[in-house]
């Protein structure tokens, strides 16, 4: 990879100013990040009480009619905006061992090539190498590793070893399997009554804190609790996958009059597949954070990242269609292959944006999809009433056509591509995979 010149302080003053302006209302990324009250800030204009918005590099506050008034408007030719933002981030520079650190750190706080340029840079990569060179070094510092490495959690990047590896990689893992495997062959055997009620009750149970379990231990963990409206929507996503194609075809013919079937072989195969999720999210986040400790670029990081999240995701749905036939195979029951490979894309791609600190997106999906499913069964349900029964014929059509199946696979197929578009280019951040402290 070609080597890129770190240019200094003489150099950022000789080259000639290259705003972005900002639209009008929105906010400013530069004064964002360089911070109001750093020295060589940016000028904000004029605020509605014409008081000046910041100073200029020595810091003597000189009124907008000396420079220019646009909000997003380069400092004085005198200025320095690059040492405003070192200023700022003055704690990041002064630890870093690579230009690679500080710009995944700014990265993170919303800067991209665009606002690069209210720095007089070409990009973000560029611009933390000058704040990378204009930081004072001992000798000894310049023997540091090459790359991000401590930046990289440590339980992580070097996963742990011995009993704590085996326990979230192998045996919690297959806890939910193994439960669920043992529920259903106790069901097999258990005569109908109230003592097989509690029972199923209690594996479901069993099964579900299992999953917990999985999802607060290892490659799965989340660094902040999931919302309620996300534990929600994938409770009924879950839910539906097994119970809600046999009560949304028996709504259909005007049921249900009584029990409907359960989808026992999704139920098994959704549990098996915990173990090849926690394989895989392992191998994604662990591969991405070698490649951001070997990456010279922000870009060269993206580019071999993006593969790996593909790669990860083909290896986890190959896995899961295995273990939904072998699971059929020994129930003696087809599962649902669409809705139940849909349902495991969409949730594995929520669970690594949790993982890597995104929210949103993950959120939205799963309600979305959730909301699909809840909405054509209630549909089905209020035809029934007087003056009511346009409401069914979008769902009657779709399920004559394609069976009941339909409805989970496109719900949650359509949210989890949705996902996939939004989680690529999330997770090809270098600021996605680096330390939480160091964003």
């Amino acid at each position: 990879m070609t080597t890129h010149h770190a240019p200094g302080p003489l150099d950022a003053a000789s080259r000639p100013a290259q705003p972005a302006h900002t639209g009008p209302g929105e906010p400013d990324p530069v004064r964002n990040l360089a911070g109001p009250g750093a020295p060589g800030a940016l000028y904000a204009g004029p605020g509605p009480s014409g008081d000046t918005a910041a100073g200029s590099a020595s810091g003597t506050g000189d009124s907008p009619a000396q420079g220019s008034g646009g909000p997003g408007t380069a400092a004085p030719p005198g200025g320095d905006p690059v040492k405003a933002l070192m200023h700022r981030h003055r704690e990041l520079c002064a630890r870093a061992v690579d230009p690679l650190e500080i710009a995944a750190a700014l990265e993170a706080h919303g800067m991209t090539d665009r606002t690069a340029a209210h720095f007089r840079h070409r990009d973000v990569f560029s611009l933390a190498e000058e704040m990378y060179a204009r930081v004072p070094r001992h000798s000894s510092d310049r023997s540091a590793p090459p790359a991000l490495a401590h930046a990289v959690p440590e339980p992580v990047a070097g996963a742990a070893a011995g009993p704590s590896r085996l326990l979230t990689l192998v045996l919690l893992p297959a806890l939910p399997g193994a439960l669920c495997a043992g529920l259903l062959a106790g069901l097999a055997q258990a005569p109908p009554g109230r003592a097989r009620t509690l029972a199923v009750v209690a594996g479901v149970l069993a099964v579900l804190s299992a999953v917990q379990l999985c999802l607060r231990h290892g490659p799965l963990r989340s660094p902040r609790p999931a919302g309620v409206t996300v534990r929600l929507a994938t409770l009924w996503l879950l839910g539906y996958a097994v119970l809600g194609d046999g009560l949304l075809d028996a709504a259909v013919r005007g049921g249900p009059d009584r029990l409907w079937p359960v989808d026992t072989a999704t139920a098994l195969g959704l549990a098996l597949a915990v173990w090849p999720a926690v394989l895989c999210a392992r191998l994604f986040t662990g591969g991405a954070r070698r490649r951001l400790a070997r990456s010279r670029g922000l870009g060269e990081f993206a580019a071999a990242t993006r593969p790996l999240l593909l790669a990860s995701l083909t290896c986890y749905l190959a896995a899961l269609a295995g273990l939904l036939a072998l699971a059929g195979a020994a129930l003696g029951a087809p599962p649902a292959l669409g809705g139940a490979g849909a349902l495991g894309a969409l949730l594995l791609l929520a669970r690594l944006l949790l993982v890597h600190g995104h929210r949103a997106m993950p959120t939205v999906a799963l309600a979305t999809a959730a909301g699909v499913e809840l909405a054509v069964l209630c549909s089905v349900l209020a035809s029934r009433l007087p003056g009511c029964g346009f409401l069914a014929v979008p769902a009657e059509t779709l399920i004559e056509v394609c069976g009941a199946e339909a409805v989970p696979t496109l719900a949650c197929a359509v949210a989890a591509f949705a996902l996939l578009g939004r989680a690529v280019p999330a997770l090809s951040r270098a600021s996605a995979h680096t330390d939480p402290g160091t964003r």
